[in-house]
This record gives C-alpha cells, sequence and structure tokens, in this order.
C-alpha cells in the first residue's frame, strides 16, 4: 500500500466485531459526531502550521500510519476514520483533535526506543477519541493556546506582551487526571489486542520524564513549565503505577511480547532530529536559517529554542529574547517601521539609527512593570530585504551590568547574512544507529555527539538506558549525527 508523504495520513474504516466499551460521558454529548470531524478538519491546517509543516519522509509516516491503522482496527471504535500525521518539530508531543486527528512529532519519534513504546503513544491518543475526551477538552475553551504569554509574569504593558507573545494557537487543553488514567487503560488494552507489549506505555512514561528533567537541567533548572506533552497529559507517579496494573491486568506475562525494537529502528533511521532547512537550525548558542539566509549568536548562559514562528533565547536573571520575521508592506526605514508599525503604540526612548553587518537598522527601548521593579525591553528592527524585516526583543527585568550589556550588544552585532558556503554547510542532525562494538562505553560514544554539554545524559534517554546499565558488543544504539 501506498501512503501519501504529503499529508502523512492514513485513513482508517476497518470493521470487527467487537463491542464498544466506551460510552461518551454526558458532558460531551452535545456535540455530535458530524461536529467533532467538522472540528477536527478545520482544525488540522492549524496544528500542521502552529508545528511547522508535516514531516515529509514516507517511511516514516507510512510507518506511522500503519502501527496507528493496526491499533485502530483493535480499539473500541474499529469503524471510525483516522488521520495520523507526523509533525516537523523537535518538540516532544502527541495528541489528538475531535474527529480523529492523531498527531505526533519527529521529536516524541526520536525519543522512542521501539515500536511497541511509539504503538503506546499512538494507543493512548486513540484512547482520548474513543472516550470523546476530545470533543470534552475542544468544549472547554476553542483557541486557548498551551503557552499562553510567554512572559505573563514579567511584563505589566499590554502592548509589549502581545509583542512578547509567542505566535500561533494550538486549540488544546490539559486533560484531566482522570482523562488521563481512561486513556492509559485504554491504550494498554489496545496494544495488548494489538499484539504489543502492553507494558511498554509505562516504559514510556518514565522516558518522558527524565527528559522533560534534563531539559530543565539544560536551561539551569530554572524551567518551571513541564514540555508540551507533560502540559498537556498531566504526570504522576500513580499514573506510571495504574498503567503498569493495567498491563498486569491484561494477563500478558512480562517480556513475554518482543518489542520490535529493529523494526523500529530501521524504519527511523536518518530521522530528522533538530531544525530544517525550513526552521532553521540550533547550533549551541548559534541560530542558523539557511533557507533565509541569516545566523547570529546570543551571549553566553542565554539557551536558544526554536519555533515555527519565533526563536526564543532564555538567559540567566529572567532575561530573555525573542526573534522573528515579519513582512514589510512597502519598502521603509527601520526607524520609521519601528516607530509606526512595529512599535506605533508604545512610549519609546533612545531611539538610535545603527548599521549592523551593512544592513540599515534601529533600535529603541521602553520601560515595563516588573514583580522586581522597573525593567526594560530594547527593540532592534534590522532591513534584511526591501519585503523583510528581521526583529529583535530583549527583556531585561534589570538594568544590565557592563558586561552583560556589551555581550548582548555583541549579540545585536552577530546578526549576519550567510554566505552560500555557510548556508551549503548547514545540514540537520539525525538520528541514526549503530552498533556496540568492543571497547565502546556510554562515554566513548556519548562523546561523538555533536553536542556541547549533557552528552552521556541525552544518550542514555535517547536509548532509554538507566544509570546502572552496561554496553555490550553487539548492541543497537540510537546516536545524534551531523
Amino acid at each position: 500500500m501506498k501512503f501519501s508523504a504529503k499529508f502523512a495520513c492514513l485513513l482508517i474504516g476497518a470493521a470487527i466485531g467487537v463491542p464498544p466499551i466506551v460510552s461518551a460521558p454526558a458532558q460531551a454529548q452535545f456535540m455530535s459526531k458530524s461536529k467533532e470531524l467538522h472540528v477536527g478538519a478545520e482544525e488540522h491546517p492549524k496544528i500542521i502550521k502552529q508545528y511547522g509543516g508535516v514531516y515529509d519522509e514516507p517511511q516514516v509516516s507510512g510507518y506511522v500510519a500503519s502501527i496507528g491503522g493496526r491499533i485502530v482496527a483493535n480499539s473500541d471504535i474499529p469503524g471510525q476514520r483516522f488521520h495520523f500525521t507526523v509533525l516537523d518539530s523537535p518538540v516532544v508531543n502527541a495528541f489528538a483533535l475531535p474527529g480523529g486527528y492523531v498527531y505526533v512529532t519527529r521529536g516524541l519519534i526520536a525519543l522512542a526506543n521501539n515500536e511497541a513504546e511509539l504503538a503506546s503513544v499512538l494507543a493512548h491518543e486513540v484512547g482520548h477519541v474513543a472516550a470523546r475526551h476530545t470533543a470534552q477538552r475542544y468544549n472547554r475553551g476553542v483557541g486557548m493556546a498551551i503557552g499562553g504569554a510567554l512572559l505573563d509574569a514579567l511584563l505589566g504593558n499590554q502592548i509589549v506582551s502581545n509583542l512578547v507573545q509567542q505566535g500561533g494557537q494550538l486549540y488544546l487543553l490539559s486533560y484531566s487526571r482522570k482523562q488521563e488514567y481512561e486513556a492509559d487503560q485504554l491504550g494498554v488494552r489496545y496494544l495488548a489486542r494489538t499484539g504489543y507489549d502492553p507494558y511498554a506505555e509505562a516504559d514510556f512514561l518514565h522516558s518522558l520524564e527524565a527528559n522533560d528533567a534534563l531539559e530543565s537541567a539544560i536551561e539551569g533548572g530554572k524551567n518551571p513549565r513541564p514540555s508540551e506533552f507533560l502540559a498537556t497529559h498531566p504526570m504522576t507517579a500513580k499514573r506510571v503505577a495504574e498503567a503498569i496494573n493495567a498491563a498486569r491486568a491484561s494477563g500478558v506475562p512480562v517480556e513475554s511480547r518482543p518489542r520490535l525494537r529493529d523494526e523500529f529502528l530501521n524504519s527511523i533511521e536518518g530521522l530528522t532530529y533538530d531544525g530544517s532547512p525550513e526552521q532553521g537550525y540550533v547550533r549551541d548558542r548559534t541560530f542558523l536559517h539557511p533557507k533565509l539566509g541569516f545566523a547570529f549568536t546570543v551571549p553566553p548562559g542565554f539557551k536558544v529554542k526554536d519555533g515555527p514562528e519565533a526563536i526564543i533565547a532564555s538567559g540567566p536573571g529572567e532575561y530573555k529574547i525573542k526573534f522573528d520575521i515579519a513582512p514589510l508592506r512597502r519598502p521603509t526605514s527601520m526607524a520609521v517601521y519601528l516607530t509606526s508599525e512595529w512599535a506605533n503604540d508604545v512610549s519609546l526612548h533612545n531611539p538610535e539609527g545603527l548599521i549592523i553587518n551593512g544592513m540599515q537598522a534601529a533600535t529603541a527601548e521602553t520601560a515595563i512593570a516588573t514583580n522586581a521593579g522597573r525593567g526594560l525591553v530594547r527593540l532592534i528592527a534590522i532591513g534584511l530585504a526591501p519585503d523583510k524585516a528581521a526583529r529583535i526583543m530583549i527583556l531585561m527585568p534589570e538594568e544590565p551590568g557592563p558586561d552583560l550589556q556589551a555581550e548582548l550588544r555583541r549579540f545585536t552585532y552577530s546578526f549576519h547574512v550567510l554566505s552560500q558556503a555557510e548556508a551549503a554547510n548547514t545540514r540537520p542532525q539525525r538520528v541514526i544507529s549503530i552498533p556496540v562494538r568492543p571497547g565502546d562505553s556510554v562515554a566513548s560514544i556519548a562523546a561523538r555527539m555533536p553536542f556541547e554539554d549533557y552528552r552521556e545524559p541525552r544518550f542514555r534517554i535517547l536509548n532509554g538506558f538507566g544509570p546502572e546499565l552496561v554496553l555490550t558488543p553487539g548492541m543497537r544504539v540510537k546516536v545524534i549525527a551531523q
């Protein structure tokens, strides 16, 4: 069967004589099944845009769709049509919309370690659809973003808050713990029916927690928000324990079914790990965008995170940097654009014209109220092209000292147009598998990966390895290669 790479989805219409055991709760009944289909179809393109598009690799998308199809055929709603989409995002997330639209990011696929774990994620999301949790969640508040305003706690100026707010809406809300338990129970049941190891779900939940802790450590332990997956899928120790109990209740003995690691690794070989030519790449403190042809380097101590509509860098002391590209309605000077279009309703101070690596630019600052007192936001507009402006916003919760001022100035002047050679040499990081050879260790293999720090923890979490595991020759492991 040939799968469509453009939409990376499979329409499932199988029918199996398994009586449904899930009834929709009363509060979801006012959304009809036809309404669910309409909502899913309407929000589908918005989700794709929010996550940077569909991952257009038939080997991966077809693999995910085939797993999802088998799960649906063994679910309580085997006759419902489902659409399984792989999103082109390094963010770790999976979710579903009303009407059977199920999404999984390539970031989550990279974190899984075998087909059974990936199947557990799809089964869990199918469980949400079967129990009509997606309809209930949508009814609670259409258009509510997961992240909300990025800097709500710091900004007192609503106009500046709107400027800093991360673009795009996810049209998703968090599930309740009761809904998560129910979807876990259904997911485990569907796994067992389909022939997978039902204990894989609990193991993947552990991997998600470990990955979330690592991301927090990489950001200096100052990340109070959980990852997107855990933000929308509340995690508790009880949830993991209940998933294990559900697996035991299935009657499938522990380790009695293969988890299909080799099949999984073969299917995701070469999976893009970080960015893409369309989204750009984060390389330690440097962000490069070969398609749009620019790059910049943030100050030491700042961590860069890419998104489909904006790049956010978080630094020490709650300093934040936001970067994005805006279209120009007509050719104009950056001073006019900054004061009359971008921040026309903001009281600006200390305006200044700049030349940044041959490009016309303008900068100004505005005062804001923060929890600690008076803060500043510096705005910088750079003429990237006659029809495009590069925009930098630096949130400073306090007046920076001379050293940080110098680093922020160095960051501003690091913005430059990529040469053809630089653009050609900027390539994505990919997930590949390698065999463990005699003499290899976790440390020696992890040292080959293209990261500045946390190489060994990254390698262990990427492969689901605990701290006590020792590699043995012949094992096949995932690594990130550039």
